[in-house]
């Protein structure tokens, strides 16, 4: 099994309000509104500077706009069938647990959010895998 333990990142934000935004999966779908932006697409293109190319970066604009949404999931198709990451857990404003089904590791997920204080909060997103 591999673990993959972010660093500790501050949020500027209540952590209230980030646990409900990262809690409901429906919140992603602002991705996807993103790419209708021309401005935003702008940038994107610009962050991504030579690290991929025109085709790559329109492959992965059309996934993104493939992907489903709901509240406790996130799912898009691949070359192996549809890949979905489900919240299991939610401890409101603590942890948000996900599992990763139809894909080809075996994969779990949290995101662990800590207070700092009344508007800011520290996030941590770790990740454990195993090849099936």
């Amino acid at each position: 099994m591999t673990e993959y333990k972010s660093e500790v990142k501050k949020i500027y934000a209540p952590i209230g309000r980030v646990y409900e935004r990262l809690a409901d999966l429906n919140n992603l779908a602002v991705i996807q509104q993103g790419l209708d932006n021309p401005e935003a697409m702008q940038r994107i293109k610009q962050q991504a500077g030579d690290k991929v190319t025109p085709e790559q970066l329109e492959q992965i604009v059309e996934k993104l706009r493939s992907l489903q949404f709901d509240t406790d999931s996130v799912s898009g198709q691949t070359p192996l069938g549809t890949a979905t990451l489900r919240i299991i857990e939610r401890e409101p404003d603590k942890t948000i647990k996900f599992v990763a089904e139809g894909m080809p590791v075996a994969a779990n997920m949290w995101i662990q959010l800590l207070p700092q204080n009344d508007n800011e909060c520290a996030m941590r997103l770790t990740v454990k895998a195993d090849h099936l």
